[in-house]
Order: structure tokens, then C-alpha cells, then sequence
């Protein structure tokens, strides 16, 4: 007897473009497959699922291949941090005193 097929979606951005892909996957699918399956490493040259962070929802999953979707769940994958958001909120701190002492 065949699994039953759920649609999900998987999702990639970059500054200048995004891309979400419908797709139906059996039941039981993880993250980290449904991802392949779509295909999207193919919209977006470099894109390389074995090291990305993926999640579902905005939620960071910490193992995309064990995750197993539900029905209309989102897969997001998310490029690397260019700054660590702590530094940058100390940065912010630390020109608001400045801006205020001046």
C-alpha cells in the first residue's frame, strides 16, 4: 500500500531574490529530503544543503534529517550569518551612549 502524499514547501532567500517551492512528499518525509527533492539547490548556485541551517516555520530544526513534516509545513532554509546579531546589538549600545554623552 502506498504512503499518503502531504504538500509542504521549501523556501530560500537572499537579499535580491526568493524562491518557494510547492512540492507533495510521502508522509513521513524529513526535513532535510524534502529539501533535495525540491530541487532548489538548483535555483541557487552554491547552496549546499549538507551545511545549511534549515527550519520549519522559523523554527531552526536542529537535525533536518530526522525532522519528519506535516501536512502545509514550510521548510526554510537560511544562509549563514555575516554578523553575530550579540555584536551587532552591542554596537548599537555602544553608539547610543556615545551619540547620548556627546
Amino acid at each position: 500500500m502506498a504512503k499518503k502524499q502531504i504538500r509542504v514547501e521549501v523556501a530560500h532567500a537572499l537579499p535580491e531574490r526568493q524562491k518557494i517551492i510547492a512540492l507533495e512528499v510521502e508522509e513521513g518525509c524529513t526535513v532535510y529530503e524534502a529539501a533535495e527533492r525540491s530541487g532548489i539547490q538548483q535555483q541557487f548556485p552554491g547552496l549546499d544543503l549538507a551545511t545549511s541551517r534549515m527550519g520549519v516555520f522559523g523554527k531552526v530544526v536542529a537535525k533536518p534529517r530526522e525532522t519528519v513534516l506535516a501536512e502545509g509545513d514550510r521548510v526554510e532554509i537560511y544562509r549563514p550569518l555575516l554578523i553575530d546579531p550579540k555584536q551587532v546589538r552591542r554596537q548599537r549600545a555602544a553608539d547610543a551612549r556615545a551619540k547620548s554623552e556627546a
